[in-house]
């Protein structure tokens, strides 16, 4: 059962999401201003220290807590559907888990759609891990990477580029509540329609052709769901049972584990896409231990 915090924040998204029903939909420009996790747009921690940095051409921030070991990095990909999400709607939330990790994070602000359609993001991640590795000069042994909804799909995708390119890969990886299949076909996004305080099944289905364009849902490098999960470092999968992205967790968990991964499936009772997102929740507190703890293992 959620907490009474968590509570106050999941009946604010329903009304949020009840009051959207009845207006024309939103802009592009209001949804990325608009966006935080679980509705919780907060600032960055006053004692980290934001550094910007390119990376061959990819805008990202470094983000130092005081904590923080810089020669170990938290690779930090943040969601928004493809199409929105930056350093002010999910650097709070980077910036918490590598405090919580001991770990410097880099935060990439990888190209958005429709403006730049698959492979872009694809291909901004990929250059953000190479440029970590070559010019920043970081073991990958000495990195996890990270990623909420979207970026949790691209963190599995990156994975298995690199598994397939026969290159060296990180420690491990954290996703959050991550958008593993843009054909939508989960059965969670029907079963969890009434309990998922943000999205809609449509919304969730309309992801995919407004990043895609022409290209296949189907594609690996789009929906790693549909890519092999063998010989990929220990995951860390962290889920609410309200949402509607559910089942894509599940499936990779159930796919990981047979191929001989380690895998760390949380689902979290009635909580919603992306709770962690709420950080002063004793929910997202203890979301963040099963974090810290996956990190200090590996």
């Amino acid at each position: 059962m959620p907490s009474p915090d968590m509570q106050n924040i999941i009946d604010f998204l329903k009304q949020r999401k009840a009051g959207r029903a009845s207006q024309p939909p939103r802009t592009l420009e209001q949804i990325r201003t608009d966006l935080a996790p679980v509705g919780q747009l907060v600032p960055l921690p006053e004692d980290v220290i934001v550094t910007g940095v390119d990376l061959a051409g990819v805008p990202a921030y470094w983000l130092l807590a005081p904590e923080a070991a810089p020669e170990r990095v938290l690779l930090y990909l943040h969601g928004g559907g493809y199409t929105a999400g930056s350093l002010r709607s999910h650097g709070p939330l980077a910036a918490h888990l590598g405090r919580a990790t001991a770990r410097r994070v880099l935060f990439p602000e990888y190209r958005l759609a429709p403006e730049n359609q698959f492979p872009a993001a694809v291909d901004d991640v990929v250059t953000a891990w190479q440029w970590l590795r070559t010019v920043g000069g970081i073991d990958p042994a000495s990195v996890i990477i990270a990623g909420d909804s979207a970026g949790g799909g691209l963190a599995l995708m990156l994975l298995q580029t690199l598994r397939d390119q026969d290159e060296a890969l990180p420690a491990g990886a954290v996703l959050i509540s991550p958008l593993l299949d843009l054909t939508a076909s989960g059965a969670s996004i029907a079963e969890r329609a009434d309990q998922d305080p943000i999205f809609t099944p449509d919304l969730i289905r309309g992801i995919g052709p407004v990043y895609l364009g022409d290209a296949d849902p189907r594609n690996p490098a789009a929906s790693p769901l549909f890519g092999s999960q063998a010989s990929l470092p220990p995951l860390l999968i962290q889920v609410g049972s309200a949402e509607l992205l559910l089942s894509d967790s599940e499936r990779l968990a159930s796919a990981a584990t047979e191929a001989g991964v380690e895998v760390t499936l949380h689902v979290a009772d009635g909580l919603p896409h992306v709770y962690q997102g709420a950080l002063n929740t004793p929910e997202t507190a203890k979301a963040t231990h099963q974090t810290a703890e996956f990190a200090n293992r590996l």
